[in-house]
């Protein structure tokens, strides 16, 4: 398909973070670009500030004639659209060019040099360090990105047309589209039940992707059965974070590579995996031929991505962290960097279960980490794409949590939870829309103080 003979293109589920990303591409390259989404959020607001045309009922009338043309019309959908979906197969029954999201950015990747970022965690953040570092570099690049930079409040960096950054999703084996030139692979835990049914079935599609990149151009975190370079916080790798201190509310650390050690780094963002995230960036922007300089002053000035560990209030008496962790082991990750910065403070994180089937899959994993916080509040399951599971509810986790300070609480119940609530720090943890609270929250709590 070339992408040159398309003036228009349109999205089904446009507000997703990955689809907007590229809405926001192919609008720079001066395509028409409108699109259907389900719910009107802050991005399709955002997005609709930009001129795009959006529309939230399944209605085929309600698509611009324009974008009937079939000759000059790419139809790209999300794997999160129902299968009875009208607008689909209405594109479906005119024989449209219909792609997949991955379909899309693997045409675009391949006739650029490829930095490809996988793995169950840490894509979002690592990308978007690693598009941080090369933007600032000058390089010629393009990263789209499964989150909000804060620094671009975007999605989207740049509009280089050499170089690409992409996230290598492995959700529906969509990251075998890619075609990489560079790539790692930030971990392999177990998730997608629902689409691989077994977490062996999920390192077989990895080692595939690994396969698409030799041996030194991949990069893997330490202790991952995979042939690459290694990533390590304080401990044997072939790159390994060492000396890592905390100054000023920054870590600084050195980094030793195979052929020297980088010293005083700084990066702002706090935890272990964030540190992990920035080490990995760190090794492939410099495999790339980007200066220790130049990387340095990019890794200071970065300042996080929406949603991941994100601070709303940051007060010596108040603070209030967001973050779209939805697997066991995220949340572990921010309950560790919460109690690396604040440790003797009281913490009360209010969690929303996203998919019926990742719930049912880790509820004992789930349980156990938000086990962890001082009082936890504990939001019904956002289905998402998903029908209910018989016996898959919040208040099944909610008995498997071993801190007897625990609440089920009713999406319309949280502010008045939050309100009551004795706490000094504030995490509010999930992938559904509890993101789009986050502001009535923040506005609630500088009432309170």
């Amino acid at each position: 398909m070339n992408l040159n003979q398309i003036h228009n293109v349109y999205f089904i589920g446009i507000g997703g973070i990955g689809m907007s990303a590229l809405a926001r591409y192919f609008m720079h390259l001066g395509k028409n670009v409108a699109g259907y989404d389900k719910t009107k959020t802050q991005l399709t607001d955002e997005l609709e500030a930009l001129g795009m045309n959006i529309h939230f009922d399944d209605e085929i009338s309600l698509i611009d004639e324009k974008y009937l043309n079939k000759e000059n019309t790419l139809v790209v959908i999300t794997p999160a659209v129902p299968k009875n979906h009208s607008e689909w197969n209405y594109f479906l029954d005119n024989d449209f060019v219909v792609k997949k999201r991955a379909e899309v950015l693997g045409i675009i990747t391949k006739d650029t040099f490829c930095f490809a970022i996988a793995g169950t965690h840490g894509k979002t953040t690592t990308s978007s360090i690693l598009g941080h570092i090369l933007f600032e570099s000058g390089v010629d690049v393009t990263a789209f990105l499964g989150g909000i930079v804060e620094n671009y409040n975007s999605n989207l960096i740049g509009a280089g047309t050499s170089v690409t950054v992409v996230e290598a999703d492995e959700f529906d084996r969509s990251f075998l589209h890619l075609h990489p030139n560079l790539a790692c692979v930030t971990s392999m835990d177990a998730d997608h039940l629902d689409i691989y049914g077994d977490a062996s079935a999920i390192e077989d599609s990895f080692r595939e992707f690994a396969a698409k990149v030799e041996g030194e151009k991949l990069f893997i975190a330490n202790g991952l059965p995979l042939n690459g370079d290694t990533i390590g916080i304080n401990e044997e790798a072939t790159f390994s974070a060492q000396n890592i201190r905390i100054e000023n509310g920054f870590y600084v650390f050195n980094v030793k590579t195979p052929n020297e050690i980088i010293e005083n780094i700084q990066f702002g963002l706090p935890g272990h995996h964030n540190l992990s995230n920035a080490l990995i960036a760190l090794a492939m922007a410099k495999s790339y031929g980007v200066s220790n300089e130049n990387i340095k002053k990019a890794l200071a000035s970065f300042k996080g991505v929406r949603r991941r560990f994100s601070f709303q209030i940051r007060e010596e008496k108040l603070v209030y962290i967001d973050d779209y962790a939805h697997h066991p082991t995220e949340i572990n990750a921010v309950h560790q960097a919460v109690r690396e910065l604040y440790p003797n403070k009281k913490v009360l994180a209010i969690f929303q279960p996203h998919l019926f089937s990742r719930t049912k899959d880790f509820v004992d994993g789930f349980a156990e980490s938000l086990s962890k916080f001082d009082e936890i509040g504990l939001m019904e399951i956002y289905p998402a794409r998903e029908l209910p599971i018989e016996g898959v509810t919040s208040s099944w986790l909610l008995d498997k949590i071993t801190n007897t300070n625990k609440h089920l609480v009713q999406k319309e119940e949280v502010l008045g939870f939050i309100k009551k609530s004795t706490f000094e720090v504030l995490v509010t943890i999930g992938a559904g829309d509890i993101g789009e609270m986050v502001k009535d929250i923040k506005k609630m709590l500088y009432e309170k103080v």
